[in-house]
């Protein structure tokens, strides 16, 4: 028997860890989107201010972002199949503490609960299929569980939206819980345990990193309420800059770090997470918001504004495969700086037009756009920070890349969220346009910033990431809006 010939047995064994690892990436994919779409009635059924409304997304992505390396560390260390278990019965755990949250406050804190489960299920679902499909047999594989997984951008609007009509907001957190109880035992009873490198968990880099985006989240979001020369703002934004040049430091001298700096020295790798990072500032921040404007100021039901997000979401399904093929020829500087410059103008569109009462046909061209935009930029951006490590350094650059990914979605709720409560507010629709307006007008800035950070990307022709590489499972992202660009 060889490693491409495997036994029946092994085969059974590895189509359970596909399927199991699947469903599990999936309902967390699904629960960064589905909220989306049931803000608007959170905020009427909880009285939850826009600081609040911010807080149930930023609370679960910066927890999620800050301890996803942790996550795959600690399931190679203790074990995938544990690790992978543990972050289930959290999430679902969770979930149901969400579901039962009586005011906004305790949904926040069970939603930073919620991302702390899914730091240990993402990273360790792409580990056990890896170590489950060898050699020739990963790419199939993982071809399979991004395609289920990319199945949370399409759908997460709409499941949310759908979900909210028909039930109620508490049902997209609940619908986790029977999955998760569903799947646990038979990925107890049907994935065999397997450990890897036993690094040590950065728990001083951990902290360093969680206080510093806390403290410039917090003054951001703050600084609509509180205002921009309060002391709470100014004292937690100077906080968290202060955090942040320690926790530079912090890496520097740690012997194993959370995110290696070295790797910051090559050009594609620096101007690449720039991209990434004001991209999904950009698109994190317009997807709050537009949600609630097709709520708020169209008039939507829930499940029609998430139906009527589709033309931007679903062009990661076409484009994001045909970028990948074209790679090669036409460069990956181009690509993500022209993907990028497409997203600015959609962005730009959207709010030169908006207003309450829109036409939706006079929305679609700049969704469109934007998806476009976003579709191209995305498989480029993270070819070049791949492509920019040596092969052994694959796993590390991938997880650097998907915090810097999540840290950039943080950022740009704050960051527009300050701009529309500057603007604007909730208090009628045209209010609401007036806010919208500022905020979306910030994302195309983000958006242009990010075309000139990938500018900076070495002037070479894009290349394929070797598919046989040991490590090269690191190419598919295990969270919404990244396809592979394969």
């Amino acid at each position: 028997m060889t490693l491409d010939q495997p036994s029946t047995s092994a085969r059974h064994s590895a189509g359970w860890v596909l399927g199991l690892a699947s469903v599990g990436s999936l309902i967390v994919a699904l629960d960064m989107l589905v909220v989306t779409t049931a803000l608007p009635t959170i905020h009427r059924d909880l009285s939850a201010t826009l600081s609040q409304l911010e807080w149930t997304v930023n609370g679960f992505t910066l927890s999620f972002a800050v301890l996803l390396m942790t996550g795959s560390l600690l399931g190679e260390r203790y074990g995938r199949r544990r690790t992978f278990a543990t972050g289930l019965g959290l999430f679902a755990a969770s979930s149901a503490a969400c579901a039962l949250a009586p005011d906004v406050g305790l949904l926040i804190a069970a939603r930073v609960v919620q991302g702390a489960g899914a730091a240990l299920v993402m990273p360790t679902s792409l580990s056990l299929i890896g170590v489950a499909y060898p050699g020739d047999r990963r790419p199939w594989a993982l071809g399979i569980f991004s395609s289920i997984t990319g199945l949370a951008v399409l759908g997460g609007p709409v499941v949310g939206g759908a979900i909210t009509q028909a039930i109620a907001w508490q049902w997209i957190f609940w619908i986790n819980v029977p999955i998760c109880v569903v799947a646990l035992p038979l990925v107890l009873a049907r994935i065999p345990e397997s450990t890897g490198p036993q690094a040590a968990p950065d728990f001083g880099g951990i902290a360093l990193v969680t206080g510093a985006a806390l403290g410039i989240v917090w003054g951001l979001v703050r600084s609509g309420t509180a205002g921009w020369g309060s002391v709470e703002v100014i004292a937690t934004l100077t906080g968290g800059v202060a955090l942040v040049a320690a926790f530079v430091r912090w890496e520097l001298r740690a012997r194993q770090p959370m995110l290696p700096l070295g790797l910051f020295s090559a050009r594609a790798f620096s101007a690449g997470n720039a991209g990434v990072f004001l991209l999904f500032g950009s698109l994190s921040g317009a997807v709050f918001f537009m949600a609630q404007f097709l709520q708020t100021a169209e008039g939507d039901s829930p499940l029609g504004a998430g139906l009527r997000l589709l033309p931007w979401t679903a062009t990661l399904f076409v484009i994001a495969p045909i970028v990948g093929k074209q790679m090669g020829r036409i460069g990956e500087r181009r690509l993500a700086a022209g993907g990028l410059a497409l997203q600015a103008a959609g962005m730009a569109w959207l709010a030169i037009i908006a207003k309450p009462g829109l036409a939706y046909g006079a929305m679609v061209p700049p969704l469109l756009i934007a998806g476009f935009g976003v579709s191209t930029a995305i498989p480029s951006l993270q070819n070049a920070v791949l492509s920019a490590v040596a092969p052994a350094q694959i796993g590390t650059a991938s997880g650097t890349f998907n915090t810097i990914r999540q840290l950039g979605g943080v950022f740009g709720v704050a960051t527009m969220a300050a701009a529309f409560a500057a603007a604007g507010g909730y208090a009628s629709p045209h209010a609401f346009v007036d806010g919208l307006t500022v905020a979306l007008a910030l994302g195309a800035g983000l958006s242009g910033a990010g075309a000139a950070a990938s500018l900076l990307l070495p002037a070479r022709r894009g290349h394929a990431l070797p598919a046989r590489n040991e490590r090269s499972s690191s190419i598919v992202s295990a969270s919404p809006g990244v396809l592979s660009g394969r």
